[in-house]
């Protein structure tokens, strides 16, 4: 059964805090992986994911770095494990994928976090589009090539997605940007794609207990913004001149990081995925003119998610479903 994309009122809202959708939830003997889950709202995550009992692997681009910003988390399951990863370079997919299977262990909670935004143009693997290289197609591996350690305890797979999907489609003419780069809608467009991903996995893996979740976070002041000129940022009203915050409606990277977490453990979401979630709730679809809240039709549609699977596979060389029927 397709999961409605509409709020099921989870009690929980914008200001939710990680801890505080987390409160009462026992993640004893689980394991999660979260990408990215040394900065920002990764950090959060970990942070909140490890509190309540999970054993929490990040895998890391900046190993080093990773392995200092969670020196300091514990939990009831020992310290954070860090592992190397660039989501950019498949060979390092490969490798952190196969050292992880090594071990023998399962994966109960996935979260795809890991992100760059709004960058420069910059090229990776055979010339693909950063944003899209990193932010999809690097997640799209991981999990294909994880799936024998997420399938058998039925995972839960959480895309972080975003707002910036409303900025672009998946580009089917011109996805590598050759025809002349814009940095938003790149990031739109991988963005998309993380909601897709989140569709299509779903309706893989459900029948074997996998389900997948999208999400927006909201608007974080977080090293994401680190290639936008602060100029860009004023003008958008994000902040001042000092750079101090001016958004009201920005959260705290604990009520950003909320809405990943609550989707990884949510009793309410059993037996429900698939869908796009915001403000701690599945969101409602968005209104087609606008920019306010919800997830448009194209990144919802299974169809387009189909398609853009097919794609990944074709890109990456990987499909961990390709003699399932």
């Amino acid at each position: 059964m397709t999961t409605p994309q509409r709020k099921i009122g989870s009690g929980f809202g914008a200001t939710s805090t990680a801890e505080k959708v987390l409160r009462g939830v026992d993640l004893g003997g689980k394991l999660a992986v979260v990408t990215g889950g040394y900065s920002g709202l990764g950090l959060e995550t970990t942070r909140a994911l490890a509190g309540a009992g999970a054993r929490v692997v990040v895998p890391a681009r900046r190993r080093a770095a990773a392995e200092e910003a969670v020196a300091g988390i514990e939990g009831p399951a020992g310290k954070v494990e860090v592992g190397e990863l660039d989501l950019g370079d498949l060979d390092s997919v490969r490798a952190f994928a196969e050292g992880f299977l090594a071990s023998g262990r399962g994966i109960d909670l996935m979260i795809n976090n890991a992100a760059v935004m709004a960058c420069p143009e910059t090229r990776v693997g055979p010339g693909w589009e950063a944003q899209f290289a990193t932010n999809h197609l690097g997640h799209y591996a991981l999990v294909n090539r994880l799936w024998p350690a997420i399938e058998p305890g039925g995972a839960r797979v959480v895309s972080v997605s975003s707002a910036g999907h409303r900025h672009s489609p998946i580009r089917w003419d011109d996805m590598r940007f050759e025809r002349g780069y814009d940095k938003w809608q790149a990031y739109g467009q991988a963005k998309t794609a993380n909601a897709l991903f989140a569709v299509h996995l779903d309706a893989l893996g459900k029948d074997a207990g996998v389900r997948a979740f999208s999400l927006h976070p909201g608007g974080i002041l977080t090293p994401l913004q680190r290639h936008l000129p602060k100029e860009e940022m004023v003008g958008f009203g994000w902040i001042d001149e000092e750079g101090n915050p001016l958004n009201p409606s920005f959260k705290s990277p604990e009520q950003g990081a909320a809405t990943q977490v609550w989707a990884a453990t949510s009793p309410r979401l059993a037996g429900a995925g698939g869908v796009y979630c915001e403000d701690c709730d599945i969101a409602d679809p968005a209104d087609e003119d606008d920019f306010k809240g919800g997830v448009r039709t194209y990144a919802a549609d299974p169809e387009q998610a189909a398609r853009l699977w097919r794609l990944s596979a074709e890109l990456t060389g990987v499909d961990a479903f390709a003699t399932a029927g």
